[in-house]
Protein backbone atom coordinates (compact mmCIF):
# COMPACT_ATOMS: atom_id res chain seq x y z
CA UNK A 1 0.00 0.00 0.00
CA UNK A 2 1.40 3.39 -0.92
CA UNK A 3 2.02 5.82 1.92
CA UNK A 4 0.06 9.05 2.16
CA UNK A 5 2.18 12.05 1.32
CA UNK A 6 2.48 14.89 3.80
CA UNK A 7 -0.19 17.45 2.82
CA UNK A 8 1.32 20.10 5.05
CA UNK A 9 2.90 22.42 2.40
CA UNK A 10 -0.13 22.18 0.09
CA UNK A 11 -2.50 22.97 2.95
CA UNK A 12 -0.38 25.95 3.96
CA UNK A 13 -0.32 27.31 0.41
CA UNK A 14 -4.10 26.85 0.09
CA UNK A 15 -4.63 28.64 3.40
CA UNK A 16 -2.39 31.56 2.37
CA UNK A 17 -4.10 31.88 -1.01
CA UNK A 18 -7.53 31.77 0.63
CA UNK A 19 -6.55 34.42 3.15
CA UNK A 20 -5.23 36.57 0.31
CA UNK A 21 -8.48 36.23 -1.62
CA UNK A 22 -10.51 37.02 1.50
CA UNK A 23 -8.34 40.07 2.06
CA UNK A 24 -8.98 41.17 -1.51
CA UNK A 25 -12.71 40.89 -0.90
CA UNK A 26 -12.48 42.91 2.31
CA UNK A 27 -10.32 45.69 0.91
CA UNK A 28 -11.88 45.85 -2.55
CA UNK A 29 -14.49 48.42 -1.54
CA UNK A 30 -12.18 51.40 -0.87
CA UNK A 31 -10.36 50.68 -4.13
CA UNK A 32 -13.52 50.39 -6.21
CA UNK A 33 -15.24 53.43 -4.68
CA UNK A 34 -14.31 56.65 -6.45
CA UNK A 35 -13.94 60.01 -4.68
CA UNK A 36 -15.64 58.63 -1.59
CA UNK A 37 -18.89 58.07 -3.50
CA UNK A 38 -20.34 54.60 -3.16
CA UNK A 39 -20.00 52.57 -6.34
CA UNK A 40 -23.36 50.89 -6.94
CA UNK A 41 -22.73 49.67 -10.46
CA UNK A 42 -22.06 46.01 -11.13
CA UNK A 43 -19.07 45.96 -13.43
CA UNK A 44 -17.21 42.81 -14.38
CA UNK A 45 -14.71 43.21 -11.52
CA UNK A 46 -17.44 43.61 -8.89
CA UNK A 47 -19.43 40.71 -10.34
CA UNK A 48 -16.30 38.50 -10.36
CA UNK A 49 -15.53 39.28 -6.72
CA UNK A 50 -19.10 38.38 -5.75
CA UNK A 51 -18.82 35.12 -7.69
CA UNK A 52 -15.52 34.36 -5.99
CA UNK A 53 -17.02 35.04 -2.58
CA UNK A 54 -19.93 32.72 -3.33
CA UNK A 55 -17.50 29.96 -4.34
CA UNK A 56 -15.43 30.41 -1.16
CA UNK A 57 -18.57 30.25 0.96
CA UNK A 58 -19.16 26.68 -0.28
CA UNK A 59 -15.51 25.56 -0.32
CA UNK A 60 -13.33 24.20 2.51
CA UNK A 61 -10.38 26.56 1.95
CA UNK A 62 -11.16 29.07 4.70
CA UNK A 63 -11.61 26.31 7.30
CA UNK A 64 -12.90 27.73 10.59
CA UNK A 65 -12.65 31.43 9.72
CA UNK A 66 -15.12 31.37 6.88
CA UNK A 67 -16.94 28.98 4.61
CA UNK A 68 -20.11 27.44 6.02
CA UNK A 69 -19.80 29.19 9.39
CA UNK A 70 -18.99 32.62 7.96
CA UNK A 71 -19.24 33.57 4.31
CA UNK A 72 -22.21 31.23 3.87
CA UNK A 73 -24.37 33.49 6.05
CA UNK A 74 -26.25 36.33 4.28
CA UNK A 75 -25.34 38.85 6.99
CA UNK A 76 -21.60 38.26 6.48
CA UNK A 77 -22.02 38.05 2.70
CA UNK A 78 -24.03 41.28 2.66
CA UNK A 79 -21.29 43.17 4.51
CA UNK A 80 -18.57 41.93 2.15
CA UNK A 81 -20.69 42.65 -0.93
CA UNK A 82 -21.30 46.13 0.45
CA UNK A 83 -17.55 46.61 0.80
CA UNK A 84 -17.03 45.45 -2.77
CA UNK A 85 -19.62 47.95 -4.02
CA UNK A 86 -18.31 50.72 -1.78
CA UNK A 87 -21.35 50.87 0.52
CA UNK A 88 -20.77 48.45 3.41
CA UNK A 89 -23.53 49.91 5.58
CA UNK A 90 -26.28 49.38 3.04
CA UNK A 91 -24.83 46.00 2.11
CA UNK A 92 -24.97 44.90 5.74
CA UNK A 93 -28.56 46.18 6.03
CA UNK A 94 -29.69 44.19 2.99
CA UNK A 95 -27.73 41.12 4.09
CA UNK A 96 -29.27 41.31 7.57
CA UNK A 97 -32.76 41.55 6.07
CA UNK A 98 -32.12 38.49 3.90
CA UNK A 99 -30.60 36.66 6.89
CA UNK A 100 -33.94 36.92 8.70
CA UNK A 101 -35.35 34.45 6.19
CA UNK A 102 -32.73 31.86 7.11
CA UNK A 103 -32.46 32.16 10.90
CA UNK A 104 -34.01 28.70 11.23
CA UNK A 105 -32.11 27.31 8.23
CA UNK A 106 -30.98 23.72 8.51
CA UNK A 107 -29.58 21.37 5.88
CA UNK A 108 -30.69 17.89 6.91
CA UNK A 109 -29.73 14.78 5.01
CA UNK A 110 -28.25 16.55 2.02
CA UNK A 111 -31.39 18.53 1.20
CA UNK A 112 -31.94 22.28 1.44
CA UNK A 113 -35.15 24.29 0.91
CA UNK A 114 -33.15 27.25 -0.45
CA UNK A 115 -29.54 28.39 -0.68
CA UNK A 116 -28.87 31.19 1.85
CA UNK A 117 -25.35 31.70 0.51
CA UNK A 118 -26.35 32.68 -3.01
CA UNK A 119 -29.23 34.70 -1.54
CA UNK A 120 -26.73 36.70 0.50
CA UNK A 121 -24.04 37.17 -2.12
CA UNK A 122 -26.02 37.52 -5.34
CA UNK A 123 -29.22 38.89 -3.78
CA UNK A 124 -27.36 41.69 -1.98
CA UNK A 125 -25.31 42.49 -5.08
CA UNK A 126 -28.40 42.71 -7.29
CA UNK A 127 -30.17 44.91 -4.74
CA UNK A 128 -27.19 47.28 -4.43
CA UNK A 129 -26.62 47.46 -8.18
CA UNK A 130 -30.31 48.13 -8.74
CA UNK A 131 -30.52 50.80 -6.05
CA UNK A 132 -33.09 48.76 -4.10
CA UNK A 133 -33.77 48.89 -0.36
CA UNK A 134 -33.64 46.07 2.20
CA UNK A 135 -37.31 45.12 1.67
CA UNK A 136 -36.76 44.62 -2.05
CA UNK A 137 -33.55 42.76 -1.22
CA UNK A 138 -35.61 40.21 0.72
CA UNK A 139 -37.72 39.50 -2.36
CA UNK A 140 -34.59 39.06 -4.45
CA UNK A 141 -33.06 36.84 -1.76
CA UNK A 142 -36.05 34.51 -1.86
CA UNK A 143 -35.99 34.17 -5.64
CA UNK A 144 -32.21 33.81 -5.97
CA UNK A 145 -32.05 31.42 -3.02
CA UNK A 146 -34.53 29.15 -4.77
CA UNK A 147 -32.42 29.13 -7.93
CA UNK A 148 -29.39 28.30 -5.79
CA UNK A 149 -30.88 24.89 -5.03
CA UNK A 150 -30.22 23.97 -8.66
CA UNK A 151 -26.50 24.51 -8.10
CA UNK A 152 -26.58 22.62 -4.81
CA UNK A 153 -28.39 19.54 -6.12
CA UNK A 154 -26.28 19.47 -9.28
CA UNK A 155 -23.15 19.56 -7.15
CA UNK A 156 -24.34 16.73 -4.89
CA UNK A 157 -25.33 14.56 -7.87
CA UNK A 158 -22.10 15.01 -9.82
CA UNK A 159 -19.92 14.59 -6.72
CA UNK A 160 -21.19 11.00 -6.53
CA UNK A 161 -19.17 10.34 -9.70
CA UNK A 162 -15.99 11.55 -8.00
CA UNK A 163 -16.69 9.14 -5.14
CA UNK A 164 -16.49 6.28 -7.65
CA UNK A 165 -13.17 7.67 -8.91
CA UNK A 166 -11.93 7.55 -5.32
CA UNK A 167 -13.23 3.96 -5.04
CA UNK A 168 -11.16 2.92 -8.05
CA UNK A 169 -8.00 4.32 -6.48
CA UNK A 170 -8.82 2.72 -3.14
CA UNK A 171 -9.03 -0.66 -4.88
CA UNK A 172 -5.50 -0.04 -6.17
CA UNK A 173 -4.22 0.92 -2.72
CA UNK A 174 -3.50 4.47 -3.89
CA UNK A 175 -4.21 6.44 -0.70
CA UNK A 176 -2.89 9.72 -2.07
CA UNK A 177 -5.13 9.25 -5.11
CA UNK A 178 -8.16 8.74 -2.86
CA UNK A 179 -7.34 11.96 -1.02
CA UNK A 180 -6.85 13.81 -4.30
CA UNK A 181 -10.19 12.63 -5.69
CA UNK A 182 -11.87 13.98 -2.57
CA UNK A 183 -10.82 17.58 -3.19
CA UNK A 184 -9.42 18.27 -6.66
CA UNK A 185 -12.26 17.33 -9.08
CA UNK A 186 -15.05 18.39 -6.68
CA UNK A 187 -13.50 21.83 -6.13
CA UNK A 188 -12.88 22.40 -9.84
CA UNK A 189 -16.49 21.48 -10.56
CA UNK A 190 -17.76 23.60 -7.65
CA UNK A 191 -15.84 26.62 -8.95
CA UNK A 192 -17.36 26.22 -12.40
CA UNK A 193 -20.98 25.87 -11.26
CA UNK A 194 -20.79 28.56 -8.54
CA UNK A 195 -18.39 31.28 -9.71
CA UNK A 196 -19.61 31.66 -13.29
CA UNK A 197 -23.41 31.62 -12.71
CA UNK A 198 -23.09 34.08 -9.81
CA UNK A 199 -20.81 36.37 -11.81
CA UNK A 200 -23.10 36.33 -14.85
CA UNK A 201 -26.21 36.92 -12.70
CA UNK A 202 -24.70 39.95 -10.95
CA UNK A 203 -23.28 41.37 -14.17
CA UNK A 204 -26.57 40.89 -16.05
CA UNK A 205 -28.59 42.55 -13.30
CA UNK A 206 -31.78 41.96 -11.32
CA UNK A 207 -34.26 42.35 -14.23
CA UNK A 208 -32.65 39.54 -16.22
CA UNK A 209 -32.57 37.20 -13.22
CA UNK A 210 -36.18 37.98 -12.31
CA UNK A 211 -37.29 37.40 -15.89
CA UNK A 212 -35.53 34.03 -15.88
CA UNK A 213 -37.22 32.99 -12.64
CA UNK A 214 -40.62 34.09 -13.96
CA UNK A 215 -40.06 32.20 -17.22
CA UNK A 216 -39.15 29.01 -15.32
CA UNK A 217 -42.20 29.22 -13.07
CA UNK A 218 -44.49 29.89 -16.05
CA UNK A 219 -43.11 27.62 -18.76
CA UNK A 220 -41.11 24.97 -16.94
CA UNK A 221 -42.23 24.71 -13.31
CA UNK A 222 -41.15 21.08 -13.34
CA UNK A 223 -37.48 22.19 -13.35
CA UNK A 224 -37.54 23.70 -9.86
CA UNK A 225 -39.95 21.02 -8.64
CA UNK A 226 -37.68 18.34 -10.03
CA UNK A 227 -34.72 19.63 -8.10
CA UNK A 228 -36.85 19.75 -4.96
CA UNK A 229 -37.72 16.07 -5.43
CA UNK A 230 -34.10 15.22 -6.20
CA UNK A 231 -33.11 16.83 -2.93
CA UNK A 232 -35.34 14.38 -1.12
CA UNK A 233 -33.60 11.46 -2.84
CA UNK A 234 -30.04 12.54 -2.02
CA UNK A 235 -30.14 11.24 1.58
CA UNK A 236 -31.05 7.78 0.28
CA UNK A 237 -28.14 7.91 -2.14
CA UNK A 238 -25.77 8.86 0.67
CA UNK A 239 -26.97 5.97 2.83
CA UNK A 240 -26.66 3.58 -0.11
CA UNK A 241 -23.05 4.65 -0.71
CA UNK A 242 -22.23 4.01 2.95
CA UNK A 243 -23.88 0.61 2.82
CA UNK A 244 -21.81 -0.24 -0.23
CA UNK A 245 -18.67 0.03 1.88
CA UNK A 246 -20.15 -1.68 4.96
CA UNK A 247 -21.47 -4.80 3.22
CA UNK A 248 -18.12 -6.30 2.29
CA UNK A 249 -16.83 -9.68 3.37
CA UNK A 250 -16.22 -10.26 7.06
CA UNK A 251 -17.32 -6.79 8.24
CA UNK A 252 -21.01 -7.30 7.40
CA UNK A 253 -21.97 -8.63 10.89
CA UNK A 254 -20.74 -5.44 12.54
CA UNK A 255 -23.49 -3.43 10.89
CA UNK A 256 -26.17 -5.62 12.46
CA UNK A 257 -24.39 -5.58 15.83
CA UNK A 258 -24.40 -1.78 15.84
CA UNK A 259 -27.99 -1.62 14.65
CA UNK A 260 -29.35 -3.96 17.30
CA UNK A 261 -27.29 -2.38 20.08
CA UNK A 262 -28.88 0.94 19.15
CA UNK A 263 -32.43 -0.40 18.75
CA UNK A 264 -32.56 -2.80 21.70
CA UNK A 265 -31.11 -0.20 24.05
CA UNK A 266 -34.05 2.05 23.23
CA UNK A 267 -31.69 4.97 22.63
CA UNK A 268 -30.11 4.46 26.04
CA UNK A 269 -26.62 3.96 24.58
CA UNK A 270 -25.14 7.23 23.37
CA UNK A 271 -22.96 7.64 20.31
CA UNK A 272 -19.74 7.72 22.36
CA UNK A 273 -20.49 4.31 23.88
CA UNK A 274 -21.28 2.89 20.43
CA UNK A 275 -18.00 4.32 19.10
CA UNK A 276 -16.08 2.64 21.94
CA UNK A 277 -17.78 -0.68 21.20
CA UNK A 278 -16.93 -0.26 17.52
CA UNK A 279 -13.28 0.45 18.33
CA UNK A 280 -13.08 -2.66 20.52
CA UNK A 281 -14.65 -4.82 17.80
CA UNK A 282 -12.25 -3.39 15.22
CA UNK A 283 -9.30 -4.28 17.45
CA UNK A 284 -10.61 -7.83 17.87
CA UNK A 285 -11.20 -8.11 14.12
CA UNK A 286 -7.61 -7.15 13.29
CA UNK A 287 -6.22 -9.32 16.10
CA UNK A 288 -7.94 -12.51 14.97
CA UNK A 289 -7.96 -12.01 11.20
CA UNK A 290 -4.74 -10.02 10.83
CA UNK A 291 -4.00 -6.99 8.69
CA UNK A 292 -4.42 -7.32 4.94
CA UNK A 293 -1.57 -6.78 2.51
CA UNK A 294 -3.15 -4.88 -0.38
CA UNK A 295 -1.81 -5.91 -3.75
CA UNK A 296 -1.75 -3.74 -6.89
CA UNK A 297 -5.43 -4.45 -7.52
CA UNK A 298 -6.56 -4.24 -3.93
CA UNK A 299 -6.78 -8.03 -3.52
CA UNK A 300 -5.83 -9.79 -0.32
CA UNK A 301 -2.39 -11.31 -0.47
Amino acid sequence: MTRMQDPGPAAKVAALVSLGVLGALVFAGPVLAQDGTPNVTAGLLEASLVGLGYYLSNSPWLIGIGGFFGLYRPLVAGLLVGIIFGDPVKGAEIGAAINLLYIGFISAGGSIPADPSVAGWVGTALALAGGLDAAAGIALGVAVGLLGTIIFFTRMSVDAVFAHWADARAEQGDISGVARMNWLPPQIFLFIISFFPATVAVYAGAPVVQDWITWLNTNAPWVLKGFEIAGGLLPAIGIALNMRFIFRGTVIPYFFIGYYVSVLSGGGVNIVAIAIIGLALAALHVTFLGARDMGPKGAEA
